[in-house]
């Protein structure tokens, strides 16, 4: 299953990369489940961000692994893909994209999931995408909204 949202910003990739830090990403993490940060090493080739989920009858643990990181004159990008992930998920890979568009920086999460089951991708649709889209007004209190 495949996910794409994308949100317009204020400042240069650069400026906006400089930000894609442990502090952005706490502020990122959804409300329901309630996320414990237990390991940020950041968004490089190698490093690893380790999660506990807590759904309040069990927790469930997520690691992900930064596989890749690139940068041009236009873009950065990096690369987490899950290495431990929660019974609900058997794969994923989160493409984090920064382009610079006319006015400052396109931030651009592009998921892809894989269930247990093919009914239950599409079950937990609806439930990934608000989790994505809760970023947004996030995105664009800490960098400024572009009009």
């Amino acid at each position: 299953m495949k996910l794409t949202l994308k949100t317009n910003v204020l400042g240069t990739p650069e400026e906006v990369w400089k930000r894609f830090d442990q502090d952005l990403f706490k502020q990122l993490a959804p409300r329901l489940p309630k996320v414990k940060l237990v390991r940020f090493d950041g968004c490089r080739t190698g490093d690893m961000v380790e999660l506990e989920l807590n759904f309040v009858l069990f927790r469930q643990n997520w690691i992900s692994e930064i596989t890749s990181d690139t940068k041009s004159e236009d873009e950065i990008s990096f690369v987490d893909e899950g290495r431990r992930l929660p019974f609900f998920l058997k794969r994923w890979r989160h493409h984090h994209r920064l382009v610079r568009i006319e006015g400052g920086t396109q931030i651009i999460d592009a998921i892809e999931y894989h269930s247990p089951l093919r009914i239950l991708d599409w079950l937990l649709y609806p439930s990934m995408w608000l989790q994505f889209a809760y970023r947004r007004p996030i995105y664009r209190q800490v960098f400024g909204r572009l009009k």
